[in-house]
């Protein structure tokens, strides 16, 4: 058995911890079989908010992915007008252009910025999702194994209920033939010693 009680808490072993680590989990909320084991009605309180984190670190990856997306498409398209604002001109229209110039110049060093903090996290969200990944599915295994062992239980005690059954039928069923054969031979020597009419009128008496 791979956990141990203390203080009235069931842990998982530490070197198993280890090897979780190490083995290549599918995301559990993302796993139809996980959500077959897991219906609302059997998750528990702990199960739901690892579930919640595990589903919001996924979504935030999402949004960071979009988002980074739109921001170099935000990149792109200053630096086109940058572009097509360079050369040479004077007066109004010049100052103009240089205006636009360095607010789109400003704007790319923020989108640089972000860019760069957005990769940051991006590079860290595999890691944390794959902890809190390994975190739902420590607690699960700890609701399976305390299943199992329910299960085992009760499937033992269903056995024996079975196996019980099986030899209490065997004997019901020779005495249900020992008795046919009983009632077989007391009605042949009744009708053998009173006729079929005598016979006759006893059975219709006795159905009334």
């Amino acid at each position: 058995m791979v956990w141990r009680k203390r203080e009235e808490e069931s842990e998982l072993n530490q070197d198993i911890i280890s090897m979780i680590g190490r083995c290549n989990i599918p995301i559990l909320v993302l796993d139809e079989r996980w959500h077959e084991l897991f219906p609302e009605y059997k998750k528990t309180q702990k199960i739901k908010e690892l579930e919640k984190n595990l589903n919001r670190l996924i979504k935030y990856q999402g949004k960071i992915n979009d988002d980074k997306k739109e921001m170099k498409k935000l990149k792109h398209r200053l630096m086109e007008e940058i572009i097509s604002n360079m050369g040479e001109s004077t007066g109004e229209a010049g100052l103009l252009k240089q205006k636009k110039q360095e607010k789109s110049q400003r704007l790319i060093k923020e989108i640089n910025v972000k860019l760069a903090q957005s990769e940051d996290e991006e590079n860290l969200l595999p890691y944390k999702i794959k902890k809190a990944n390994e975190e739902l599915l420590i607690e699960s295994l700890k609701i399976w194994y305390q299943e199992l062992d329910s299960n085992r239980e009760e499937i033992k005690a269903l056995t024996e209920w079975i196996a019980d059954a099986r030899e209490k039928l065997k004997v019901n069923i020779l005495k249900k033939q020992d008795m046919e054969m009983e009632n077989n031979s007391i009605y042949s020597y009744m009708h053998s010693l009173l006729g079929a009419g005598v016979m006759q009128a006893l059975d219709e008496d006795l159905d009334r």
